[in-house]
């Protein structure tokens, strides 16, 4: 009804009243007040300095409702409503007279729209002022043509395009809403106290489980107080959903994701939702998708999982982490060698090298021209992580650091998938050990899915390159888009929402800067 009311009001109230006099002092104020914003500036000099949020016209006044609507509607989205000044410009709506005073909210109404546009299409927040690893180019859309595709579409279908359009995104602003409520509720109930918690056992401990288990919905409502073989069943599907070893047993593991709170799961979820602003853009019918948290490596065809496979991510340590970000995969490299990063050979090896000149002896050390060197000839200890002149490589082999298959996007930050030797990692529940790049389970039909479209027999293909011994490149025929990612809130190919441990601890520093930025949590009724 105030949309309705407002609208009304606008019709009289936020025209100038007809005459030169009025009409120049309109576009003077907004000429004036555009002046501080280049694209603003730009769009309504070439507009000749018309308005289109404060006219009489029906589109104008459809304009008006349908931005303070979305505004009013920013929460929903995580969003930091406070930024928007809804109530503020409410009033200016209603309290504008003069011709000045309308030019000036002009001007206002359409910064305002821009802010809100950016921040609902590519995120509130610049994800490299938050953390330095998140190396992503957001896709960002060019600000004065918001402004021009406004005025020439329907209002409400233009707000309404604005979000990340992915089942994705939809799928997390319904989960934010189910935690919403549930925290109005209270939550999931008091916490489980216990060290550990496994079929057979009874007591309040095992009660407090039952009754966090039912309101997470893993269980039916019921009065058991005993861990049977219902409770198993919902242990080991919630274990299921927070990338957890399914044994049904709940271990400390488990019980500190149990006895996590509405509030940090909420939290995620509106990470999630930035993040996936983010990449609001087309990520290809075919696509490579890396989610550091998850610890796979998939192929997604047509919006569908193809193929997936574990993978070990970098380390936890700042220097070894792997970034986020997206490039377009080239092609592989079968049989690889391994060239050494100098901050490993420098950091790790040249120690070595300097207690025993033989250290390390799988690698071959080469000079600035390629040459391999005559170790006894060095002393390595005249050398220091600066001056070091020397190359290291590792050829082809089966205990190639690399394994026996490597694939290549190019980009300055020297990541890239590969396979490895070091296969006994791939069983352990948290996999974070390598030096950034990104481990795979099953390289080698990863390699024969990749190479499906372009071979009628993928697997024979790739197995006779493999068989020469010889390092070789293998081009893709059509590149495929990479994407690493870094989520502990997502949904899978059911919507089902799924979490994961912030294991570099980047969505704690997101949050906090949404939190900075006026995100807030809410609890909602009904």
């Amino acid at each position: 009804m105030f949309f309705v009311i407002l609208a009304l009001a606008l019709t009289s109230v936020l025209t100038p009243t007809t005459g030169s006099a009025q009409t120049t002092a309109f576009k003077q104020a907004i000429a004036e007040d555009a002046a501080r914003d280049r694209d603003i500036a730009a769009f309504y000099q070439e507009n000749a300095y018309e308005g289109i949020w404060t006219g009489k016209s029906s589109r104008d006044r459809q304009r008006r409702v349908a931005l303070m609507d979305a505004l009013k509607q920013a929460g929903n989205h995580g969003l930091p409503v406070a930024r928007y000044d809804v109530a503020g410009l409410e009033q200016r709506l209603n309290t504008a007279r003069t011709a000045r005073d309308l030019g000036e909210l002009e001007v206002e109404m359409s910064r305002v729209f821009l802010q809100y546009a950016r921040d609902i299409q590519t995120g509130a927040l610049v994800p490299s002022r938050v953390d330095k690893l998140i190396v992503r180019e957001v896709p960002y859309r060019d600000r004065k043509s918001y402004l021009v595709n406004l005025a020439k579409s329907s209002s409400k279908g233009f707000f309404k395009a604005l979000p990340p359009r992915t089942n994705e995104y939809n799928a997390l602003m319904k989960q934010k809403l189910v935690l919403e409520r549930l925290l109005s509720k209270g939550g999931w109930g008091p916490m489980v106290q216990a060290k550990k918690l496994e079929p057979g056992d009874s007591g309040p401990a095992v009660v407090a489980l039952r009754d966090r288990l039912v309101r997470m919905g893993y269980l039916k409502r019921n009065a058991g107080k005993t861990y049977d073989n219902a409770m198993t069943d919902a242990v080991m599907q919630f274990q299921a959903d927070h990338g957890l070893a399914q044994d049904g047993v709940t271990g400390a593991g488990t019980l500190k994701e149990v006895n996590t709170s509405v509030q940090e799961r909420l939290q995620s979820v509106i990470v999630a939702m930035e993040r996936e602003r983010w990449v609001n853009k087309d990520r290809g019918k075919r696509h490579v998708e890396v989610n550091l948290t998850d610890f796979t490596a998939k192929i997604i065809d047509n919006g569908k999982v193809t193929f997936s496979t574990r993978s070990v991510i970098g380390a936890r340590d700042t220097k070894r982490q792997s970034p986020e970000f997206s490039d377009q995969m080239e092609f592989m490299v079968v049989n690889p060698s391994w060239f050494v990063p100098r901050s490993i050979a420098t950091g790790e090896y040249l120690p070595e090298l300097q207690q025993n000149p033989n250290a390390v002896n799988h690698l071959i050390i080469t000079d600035r021209s390629g040459r391999r060197i005559d170790r006894a000839s060095v002393d390595f200890s005249k050398y220091t992580v600066r001056t070091f002149p020397y190359a290291m490589r590792q050829p082809p082999s089966r205990s190639n650091a690399l394994g026996l298959v490597k694939f290549m996007f190019p980009n300055k930050y020297n990541i890239y998938l590969h396979d490895t030797p070091a296969k006994n990692l791939f069983g352990r529940e948290t996999r974070a050990y390598s030096h950034g790049c990104i481990r795979l389970a099953d390289p080698f039909d990863f390699a024969y899915a990749l190479l499906a479209p372009q071979t009628s027999d993928p697997e024979g293909f790739f197995q006779r390159t493999l068989a020469t011994g010889k390092e070789t490149q293998v081009n893709l025929e059509k590149p495929v888009p990479v994407h690493i990612i870094y989520r502990t809130a997502f949904a899978d190919g059911k919507g089902r929402i799924q979490y994961r441990r912030d294991v570099y601890g980047r969505d704690a520093r997101i949050w906090t800067a949404l939190s900075e930025a006026g995100v807030a949590l809410r609890a909602v009724q009904g």
